[in-house]
């Protein structure tokens, strides 16, 4: 076995580096879809594996239209938030049909007979199908206030001059419930979009200093983190809301509960902040930061956080879900809004006795769109969770 000789003493050693200017197209030959795929930024990789999830694109789109529907709320609905009928009261709801008689009517009801019935006093309501009452479409209807601003009476549909329309039935004071869960839709949605804000606001601030400094002020944090987390949910909500003045406005009473809902939610995401900082402020663009004078703020919103948004995003998605079902569990039992705001929960006070959902069913239709967002935030935020790291 020849072994090489070795160099003389102070001579240059052989090596096999390339002075050549650096080309990472000439190690390998890539096809276009592989440099499409290689020139794409972080948010587009992510875009793509989140199309790759179907349900997750669904829900998005469902979760989309019901904003919208919730921007235009009072067009869509057929009544008036408040508009009774005394002649209506708990009555079924109506189905929608386009043939009368084997003829091509559109879309229409039937006008209905009501009688009392004395030994239960209970309403019974029949089908005329003598009255055909049409629906009408682009017209003029209960007038409102948009957004409680401008005046209006445009609706998408209204029933026939003289006729009703009650496509999930009436309440107890002859009142449309489909027109009342769609502006129940309003204050139970955004509900959760604003105390989402304030939990991550706290979150993130408070979660960003502990992970950032430590020390003292990280020791004190994750005391009072522990000490929140570890009183029930639902019996801190209802001793928080039931403080609340009976005297304050439905308006102030809506930004309390979401001031509550934020406060007792931003536990979760700080612990989960400051972890994730703990780790990056040992990397070196954090130092390099520091030496060129930058702020701590500025370190933490510019630097460290947006290193792990997708995060974020994700666990904001899957926090919604809980402020509308927290929303709905205080109004529900009587702790939350109050009337006149109508809300998914207050909706769901018309069906606290058996005896009321077996005489009237119709009135839990509000628990139908609950379940839907409740499915479709969880199943965005799955989708967004698994987008979060696309190189996976």
């Amino acid at each position: 076995m020849t072994h090489s000789p070795l160099p003389a003493p102070g001579a240059p050693l052989e090596h096999y580096v390339s002075d050549a200017p650096f080309d990472p197209y000439s190690i390998e030959q890539m096809t276009p879809e592989q440099e499409h795929v290689f020139r794409a930024s972080q948010l587009r990789l992510i875009w793509w594996k989140f199309k790759r999830h179907r349900l997750a694109v669904v829900s998005a789109i469902f979760l989309l239209a019901l904003y919208f529907v919730v921007a235009i709320v009072e067009i869509l609905a057929p009544y008036n938030l408040h508009t009774r009928n005394v002649d209506f009261i708990h009555a079924p709801p109506q189905r929608v049909r386009l043939f009368h008689q084997g003829e091509f009517v559109g879309p229409f009801v039937y006008g209905r007979d009501m009688t009392l019935d004395m030994n239960t006093l209970r309403r019974n309501y029949v089908d005329n199908t003598a009255k055909v009452e049409k629906l009408r479409f682009f017209c003029s209807g209960d007038s409102y206030r948009f957004w409680g601003l401008v005046e209006g009476s445009f609706h998408l549909v209204c029933p026939a001059k003289g006729g009703q329309f009650y496509l999930m039935g009436s309440d107890r004071l002859g009142r449309d419930v489909f027109s009342r869960v769609l502006y129940g839709a309003r204050v139970s949605l955004t509900i959760g979009l604003l105390g989402v804000a304030v939990s991550f606001v706290l979150g993130i601030v408070i979660g960003g200093l502990a992970g950032y400094h430590g020390g003292v002020f990280d020791l004190i944090v994750q005391r009072i983190i522990e000490v929140l987390q570890s009183i029930p949910s639902i019996p801190l909500w209802m001793a928080l809301a039931a403080i609340m003045p009976v005297t304050w406005s439905p308006m102030l009473i809506y930004l309390g509960i979401t001031a509550i809902l934020g406060l007792l939610d931003w536990t979760g995401l700080a612990r989960a902040v400051r972890s994730k900082l703990l780790s990056l402020r040992e990397e070196d663009y954090v130092l390099a930061a520091q030496l060129m004078g930058a702020r701590t703020s500025r370190i933490i919103g510019r630097h460290l956080v947006p290193g792990f948004m997708s995060h974020l995003i994700a666990t904001a998605t899957l926090a919604i879900p809980g402020m509308i079902l927290g929303e709905t569990a205080l109004s529900f039992l009587g702790l939350g809004l109050r009337a006149p705001i109508t809300s998914w929960g207050i909706l769901l006070t018309e069906a606290r006795s058996v005896s009321v959902i077996a005489f009237y069913p119709w009135l839990m239709f509000p628990v139908i769109p609950v379940i839907l967002v409740i499915l479709a935030f969880n199943f965005l935020g799955d989708g967004l969770r698994d987008a979060a790291d696309p190189y996976k």
